[in-house]
């Protein structure tokens, strides 16, 4: 298990869907403009995410994404391990003198994000005294149209019309 710029995104993007679970689903472009992170990088998260049967995505109005099981059955690992890449390229494990030492190490870290639930981190932030402002429901496309003028045409709606015109 490898921590990574990916994986640290993808735990700060699920707890943020965590702290606004009650209010609904919470849009991709939302938690981008939280945390700095682009909707691009967040989709392709997401997709993992999705796979890994860790979020679910809600369309139409008011559409983002909802926590698929509880926070209570999600670990840290479970998010680090949907978005991991696996070991790096041209690294084989074989070649390391150290291969051992990394191979504890990582089991370590992989036991111990195992027992940090997202319940868990939830509750530190609230007790920290992190402000979750409601999630506002997504605009629905349609904006509203002042009303129409009627417009006074004064050029010629024919050819005859303009032929006239110009006889004058």
């Amino acid at each position: 298990m490898r921590l990574t710029t990916k994986s640290r995104f993808a735990v700060t993007a699920m707890l943020d869907l965590a702290l606004r679970q009650q209010s609904g689903p919470v849009a991709l472009s939302a938690i981008g403009k939280r945390h700095q992170i682009s909707v691009s990088y967040l989709e392709q998260l997401f997709a993992r995410l999705r796979r890994a049967g860790l979020v679910t995505a809600v369309r139409g109005p008011g559409g983002g994404y909802v926590l698929d099981r509880e926070a209570t059955d999600i670990t840290v690992a479970d998010i680090v391990a949907s978005v991991d890449d696996g070991p790096a390229p041209g690294e084989p494990a074989e070649d390391m003198l150290t291969r051992d030492l990394w191979a504890n190490v990582g089991d370590r870290l992989a036991s111990y994000l195992s027992s940090i639930t997202l319940a868990q981190l939830t509750a530190e932030q609230v007790a920290k005294g992190v402000k979750v402002e409601p999630v506002q429901p997504a605009k629905s496309g349609v904006s509203p149209r002042s009303p129409i003028k009627p417009m006074k045409i004064t050029a010629p709606n024919s050819v005859f019309a303009l032929a006239a015109a110009f006889a004058k």
